[in-house]
């Protein structure tokens, strides 16, 4: 299945590049042999690792399996009963750590890359392999002194036979009486036997066992008579430790055999992974994107949508992208226009990018570009010419074309490069008219390259079909590379002729020549293009103007929350005037009823004191105006109110916009929308107001901000409760609050009782009452406001 679109399409390069990403030979075997899925649910699976990895290497660039081996080809000498070579423990001992390392990195981020985690908890270190590897060899791969108690004291004991052999025949190399017999004064080894080299005529001076001769026959390599018994000591000790580490590498291998399927698994783990890791490189290298793997839906089928999508193997910096959708307005599109202008290039293109997101590889294209999952990609791609069959290229490519057509369905896709070519024009149209019928019957999705006039208007006239063309620059002879959908290409042989030079008269011959429903289809096609030209420029302009006119929206909004701001800080200064002059006035009509009550009452003093109260309460009437009839006021506004005024919210103190009139407003405050009556609002001047009015002395008080609808007094002293609670209730009055809670506690019943004669006499209170025992009980007073 695969196959038939692996070769065309050159995956196999595609893979060969995924290859040089990969870290050891197993995960490269994986790569090569790479192939898509068609469950859709493991494509996403891959698609996940791709990512995930990729999103791993930005954070952690050096994460990755290094140090690990295919070890997997010891396990098996291991069970087969064998003896692994000393130095491959060392590889497989490293392989070991490098699952170690990796499932600690991975697992520490386990919530970030929950997939590449899944894999990883998989991984098994074999601790105790790596714990009898470690003890038993050296760093330099050597088997330590320490791997048994017997090699320990046989190596002990070989230490000392040798250096009583170097004792004695360092004795005879440095003596005057066998100086000059020696060809050297230095001691080697022959056969494991040490030795000097005597001149060949002194042979009979210096008594041993030749063991060897120079090449020339000038040297005889002698075990002189006096170390022989000493040799033979360092011969059987060095015996006995050759077969003690071979038990010790036996005993080892054994170990290994008892670990070897949790050790393959943990290679084939390390494989996986260290794939993933060279998609997410491979990903990184191209510039490339995940891809939506759309599932489609009742509503909308799954379709393919690429933008600006490259073909992986050209050089980035020279290919020039493609823009194209399938199966969503039509199933199959027909790419017509010149040789070498990339009809070819497309197809591979889409087809390439088809497999490599089935096979979890990020795809060369923009974000958002979308893939379906196809049971089968098929592609008749190239000269199919065959010596050997003595086939045509006509019949190779049939060959292929009939093959395809019984083996794809609605859930493959199809790519026919010249479909028809190799044989009569009249017949191979005729032929590829049919294939295109076919096709559409079976509502297979398809991209087909082709010169045939006779599919352009097919594909004009047919629904389900469409026309696409590569363009051609006519001025400079050559392809521009770059595929245009809704319009068919043209030959433009003529004007080709005609730029090159050919007789003009010629060139007219021939277009008299051509059928007059060819002239006409190759008119059309230059009216479709001008026409396209033309809307492409008319959308240009209307962008601009869309764009031009939103920087102007951006800019007035920008400029009335401006104009709200300022006029909020206006009213807060004000208010914060107001209400430190109304504090002012109220501490000095406190001050005069203490002098009051202090003073004796006479004529003098009553009219004194009479006199000072009148005098301020003009000072508070003069700030705290009684407050306007605003209800009235509202009700005759409300008649005036219509969809997108401005309006102010009194027990909010905030503005808002009118989105909705009935009976009654939807008012947008913010972020939040709310239906309040029409009494419940103050109709705005349309206009912005104006604050360039200088400030009067004189103001009206505006709605202060709600201090919330509990007041706490626990702790307090009389004189400081009194005073916390006097301010709070003319905020909450001035809010219009409809009630609020006195939290004064129980204890001895006193600042209860302060606090409940205080709200008795308080004009702004018009009833109390206890709370109820789950609110509070005898330590909460609930206080009903006077409404403004």
């Amino acid at each position: 299945m695969w196959l038939d679109a692996i070769r065309p399409l050159e995956f196999s390069a595609v893979r060969a590049q995924l290859a040089r990403y990969t870290a050891f030979s197993a995960s490269e075997t994986l790569a090569l042999e790479l192939e898509p899925s068609n469950d859709i649910a493991t494509v996403r699976v891959w698609q996940q690792e791709t990512t995930e990895a990729r999103a791993l290497l930005d954070q952690q660039p050096q994460v990755g399996v290094g140090g690990a081996r295919d070890v997997r080809a010891l396990t098996r000498v291991a069970r087969i009963g064998g003896m692994i070579p000393p130095h491959e423990f060392l590889d497989l001992r490293a392989t070991l750590l490098a699952a170690r390392n990796l499932r600690k990195n991975i697992l520490r981020s386990s919530e970030a890359f929950p997939r590449l985690a899944f894999i990883a908890a998989s991984l098994d270190d074999a601790p105790r392999v790596i714990d009898e590897i470690g003890r038993v060899f050296t760093e330099q791969g050597e088997v330590a002194d320490g791997a048994s108690s017997e090699l320990a004291q046989i190596r002990r004991d070989l230490r000392v036979a040798q250096q009583r052999v170097m004792e004695r025949l360092n004795h005879i190399i440095t003596s005057t009486q066998y100086a000059k017999y020696l060809q050297e004064a230095i001691i080697t080894q022959r056969e494991g036997r040490y030795v000097v080299p005597v001149r060949a005529e002194a042979r009979g001076r210096i008594h041993g066992i030749v063991h060897d001769s120079s090449a020339s026959g000038a040297t005889l390599f002698i075990e002189p008579l006096a170390v022989v018994e000493l040799g033979n000591r360092v011969r059987e000790l060095t015996l006995q430790e050759q077969r003690e580490v071979e038990r010790i590498l036996r005993e080892l291998t054994a170990l290994v055999a008892q670990f070897a399927d949790a050790i393959d698994y943990t290679v084939e783990t390390l494989a996986q992974l260290d794939l993933a890791f060279a998609k997410a490189k491979y990903s990184a290298a191209l510039k490339a994107v995940a891809p939506v793997i759309d599932g489609g839906s009742r509503e909308q089928p799954a379709y393919l949508e690429l933008s600006k999508a490259r073909h992986p193997l050209l050089d980035p910096a020279k290919v020039v992208p493609i823009s194209l959708e399938l199966q969503r307005a039509f199933s199959i599109l027909i790419i017509t226009g010149p040789n070498t202008g990339g009809k070819t290039v497309s197809l591979k293109t889409v087809g390439l990018l088809a497999l490599m997101a089935q096979s979890g590889l990020h795809i060369p294209a923009r974000a958002g570009s979308r893939l379906p999952v196809y049971d089968g990609i098929f592609a008749d791609i190239g000269d199919e010419q065959s010596i050997e069959q003595s086939l045509s290229t006509f019949s190779g490519h049939l060959k292929n074309i009939v093959a395809i057509l019984r083996a794809a369905n609605e859930r493959a896709l199809v790519l026919f490069d010249e479909l028809g070519a190799g044989t009569d024009p009249v017949e191979g149209a005729a032929l590829a008219r049919a294939i295109v019928e076919q096709l559409l019957e079976r509502k297979i999705p398809a991209l087909i390259a082709t010169h045939y006039a006779e599919l352009k208007a097919f594909a004009h006239t047919t629904p389900g079909v469409e026309n696409a063309s590569m363009e051609f620059d006519v001025e400079t002879l050559a392809p521009t590379y770059r595929l245009t959908i809704g319009l068919p290409g043209r030959s433009n042989a003529f004007a080709i002729a005609t730029r090159l030079g050919l007789d003009r008269a010629l060139v007219e011959r021939a277009r008299a020549n051509v059928g007059s429903s060819n002239a006409e289809l190759e008119t059309l096609l230059a009216q479709l293009k001008k026409t396209r030209e033309e809307t492409a420029r008319e959308l240009g302009r209307a962008a601009a103007a869309r764009e031009s006119a939103e920087k102007a929206s951006k800019q007035n909004r920008r400029e009335l929350a401006e104009t709200q701001r300022q006029r909020s800080e206006i009213l807060r200064h004000t208010r914060e005037q107001a209400r430190g002059e109304l504090d002012a006035a109220r501490a000095e009509l406190n001050r005069l009823k203490r002098e009051w009550r202090e003073i004796p009452a006479t004529r003098e003093t009553t009219k004194r004191a009479a006199q000072d109260l009148d005098a301020l309460e003009e000072t508070i009437a003069a700030n705290v105006p009684a407050p306007e009839p605003r209800r009235a006021e509202t009700a005759h506004a409300a008649e005036r109110i219509v969809v997108g005024d401005q309006v102010y919210v009194p027990r909010l103190n905030q503005y808002g916009d009118v989105v909705a009139v009935g009976s009654d407003l939807i008012v947008q405050v913010g972020a939040f929308r709310m239906n309040l009556s029409p009494a419940q609002v103050e109709l705005q001047p349309r206009r912005a107001p104006q604050f360039n009015a200088p400030l009067q002395t004189s103001v009206v008080l505006p709605d202060v901000e709600s201090p919330g609808l509990e007041v706490h007094l626990r702790g307090m002293r009389a004189e400081e409760a009194l005073e916390r609670l006097e301010k709070f209730l003319d905020h909450a009055y001035l809010a219009g609050l409809p009630y609020v809670r006195i939290v004064h506690g129980k204890g001895t019943g006193t600042l209860r009782k302060l606090a409940r004669d205080y709200l008795h006499a308080s004009p702004l209170v018009v009833s109390t009452h206890t709370a109820e025992p789950n609110e509070g009980g005898e330590g909460v007073t609930i206080a009903k406001l006077a409404t403004r």
